[in-house]
């Protein structure tokens, strides 16, 4: 063989592997681009779907269960649903956590999707197993059974498998849900379609479902708790091999933890004449701020430190500044605290009213199931997020040529609660002239003739609010919290409102240690003195929040960052 043809040999054998190189990374591509886009979005949504059903299906009518069937009294299972609900939205923050540290969101949302489903299989027991409930209260002229412990442990062992599934699964899924797209547009059309099946959901379960339990059968009811938890789980194992995964990124509050590590470690250290570490993507090269001085020793960097990723004596400026973003907008977050409270003992006491109420629609037989009437306010939140975001807001912004800020919109949700409140204290009032003229005091538990569509006035009225606050809050923490934390931003709204349920837990409790305001039979005591307490308490929170957002510095955004955050606030 002569040597062109050798030549020639090795040419063809390049072209050869070239050509397959660019075969493999065609493949590799493609195979890329399967995976995630708008195939995954039925699969993730319709996992969403049916865990919300099963959701709302038990927890929104655990009060009027806890009371029929355990024969807790009224109070009692209001603290009760207190407690579950904190571990409700305080689960989702764990989830998160634990899916951005460790494992990634695709195996948490399975498990967490197995545990809720075991969860919801017990409850149902419950229901159909008469030996795991106490006996039914036949005659109301005598004490009615209470649950024995053993009773008391399958029901809180129930509750909880249901919590920590359901809250595991629940961010999540949204989270999940949006890393499958690249594109804003995207992530902003998924979002609308999340929430408005987020909604669509909690209103069949809160109407349809929440029916069946009280007009039907507990069993039947929780059954299809069941059947549809099952559904979101299968609908979500159906798309694994369409799914883009995301790899664990490490937990950032990591480098907060640095920073307060490195910060006492070099407590003693003088910071004059000392050189500050920057990291290399950080362009600014400016020393850190003024506030929170002790901090910046963190970033000293000294003779003795090592610069490698992730030390523990050493943290970067930007780190350090993070965390001070975060000590500025606690006091802000710390008012919202107070509200998710108020609103928590406000959906309790309005069920317990709706209870004591008459319930039936017009002059017809139908009667709306006392848990029914939260619908109300989801409705009105709905419908208040659409008109504002389409309509008034934009009105306003051509009015007065500037936009509601998040911390105004936070601000408007405040009066209203207050509002709702108001309106609540009124009509409960007038509930108990209605009762008292009609029954004496200590005549028992009677349903008051007054129509309990009453109910709707402060309902909407509150919900309306919710939709000025939540939105508002979602924003601003978006807006203020550091990039490595914006995952965790929208988780701090569901922290909110879980340390605000077991905030109401201490209040119910300290009004019935000190007043006789809270009875299990509402005609006997003074619930409308409750609901202005709870008035002036979110007068008193108000002021609070005006003095937090006064002192509140907003922390200085780049352009990349303001432009992205435009995106997002008007997707």
């Amino acid at each position: 063989m002569s040597q062109k043809d050798i030549e020639g040999a090795q040419k063809c054998k390049q072209l050869l592997t070239v050509d397959q190189e660019e075969t493999n990374n065609n493949i590799i591509k493609h195979s890329k681009r399967r995976r995630g886009g708008w195939t995954t979005f039925p699969f993730i949504l319709g996992c969403m779907f049916g865990l919300t059903l099963a959701t709302g299906g038990w927890i929104g009518n655990l009060i009027v269960y806890l009371i029929s069937k355990y024969n807790v009294k009224s109070i009692d299972a209001t603290q009760i649903n207190n407690v579950v609900f904190g571990c409700f939205f305080l689960f989702p923050l764990l989830a998160a956590i634990i899916s951005d540290s460790f494992l990634g969101p695709f195996p948490v949302i399975i498990l967490s999707s197995l545990v809720s489903l075991l969860g919801m299989i017990l409850l149902t027991l419950t229901a159909a197993i008469p030996s795991l409930r106490p006996s039914a209260c036949t005659n109301m002229s005598l004490p009615c059974e209470s649950p024995s412990k053993a009773q008391y442990g399958i029901l809180y062992i129930t509750l909880g498998l249901a919590c920590i599934g359901f809250g595991g699964s629940r961010f999540t899924t949204a989270t999940m849900g949006a890393d499958q797209f690249e594109d804003s547009n995207s992530i902003g059309i998924y979002f609308n379609w999340y929430y408005c099946l987020l909604y669509v959901s909690g209103t069949i379960s809160s109407t349809a479902i929440v029916y069946v339990q009280d007009n039907v059968s507990w069993t039947i009811g929780f059954g299809i708790c069941v059947a549809t938890n099952v559904l979101g789980l299968l609908l979500f194992l159906s798309g694994k091999n369409f799914y883009k995964r995301i790899k664990p990124k490490g937990s950032p509050f990591a480098s907060i933890a640095r920073v307060v590590v490195a910060a006492i470690r070099k407590r003693k250290v003088s910071p004059r004449n000392q050189d500050y570490y920057y990291d290399i993507n950080d362009k600014s090269n400016t020393i850190p701020s003024n506030g929170f001085r002790f901090l910046n020793r963190g970033a000293l960097k000294l003779e003795s430190d090592v610069l490698i990723t992730r030390s523990w004596s050493l943290s970067t400026v930007q780190e350090v500044e993070d965390l001070k973003t975060l000590i500025r907008i606690m006091p802000l977050w710390s008012s919202s605290v107070l509200l998710s409270a108020l609103v928590g003992m406000f959906n309790n006491f309005i069920i317990l009213q709706a209870l004591a109420m008459d319930r039936h629609l017009g002059g017809s037989n139908f009667k709306i199931p006392a848990a029914s009437f939260l619908f109300f306010n989801t409705l009105s939140t709905s419908i208040s997020i659409f008109l504002l975001d389409r309509f008034l807001f934009p009105m306003w912004q051509k009015l007065s040529t500037r936009s509601l800020t998040p911390l105004q919109k936070i601000g408007i949700g405040h009066v209203l609660n207050v509002a709702g409140l108001v309106s609540s204290a009124l009509i409960e009032a007038r509930r108990l002239h209605v009762a008292k003229s009609h029954n004496p005091i200590g005549s028992g538990p009677t349903i008051v003739s007054l129509a309990a569509l009453w109910l709707v006035v402060p309902l909407t009225i509150v919900g309306i609010s919710e939709g000025f606050h939540f939105p508002g809050q979602i924003l601003l923490y978006y807006e203020e919290f550091p990039v490595s934390l914006r995952s965790t931003s929208s988780a701090m709204i569901s922290l909110l409102v879980g340390v605000g349920y077991y905030l109401s837990t201490a209040i119910t409790s300290l009004i019935r240690k000190s007043t006789t305001w809270l009875m299990d039979d509402l005609n006997d005591g003074r619930l409308d003195m409750v609901y202005w307490m709870l008035a002036i308490l979110g007068v008193v929170n108000f002021g609070y929040f005006i003095i937090c957002a006064k002192m509140f510095k907003h922390k200085l955004k780049n352009h990349d960052d303001q432009s992205h955050v435009e995106n997002v606030s008007t997707s």
